[in-house]
């Protein structure tokens, strides 16, 4: 227990912190060569909300470079990301895979 004589005198002083923004990660998606085109494009438009032109460009530069990254995120929002494709790649039979690099 704290008493008003153990802490009689003492001042409270604020510090200084330095805040920085959160490291971000570069979510890829790879090529594989059984995943369709039309799947990858429904993962880009349901997991990263694009729209179809985006996630349509996205899944070109998959396929004709074998990645594409499809967003810039903290790095708990990318992994989950990664987690749900992975998750709707294997529902459907798919070996989609996604991967992230510090940004």
């Amino acid at each position: 227990m704290i008493t008003d004589k153990d802490v009689e005198g003492d001042i409270l002083l604020e510090e200084d912190t330095e805040t920085r923004e959160p490291d971000e990660y570069r979510v890829i998606l790879l090529n594989d060569d059984y995943t369709t085109m039309e799947f990858v494009v429904a993962v880009i438009m349901s997991v990263f909300h694009k729209d179809l032109f985006e996630a349509t460009r996205v899944m070109l530069d998959v396929h004709r470079k074998g990645r594409g990254v499809v967003g810039v995120y903290t790095y708990d929002i990318a992994t989950t990301k990664i987690n749900k494709v992975h998750a709707m790649a294997r529902e459907n039979g798919f070996p989609l895979k996604c991967t992230m690099e510090k940004a």
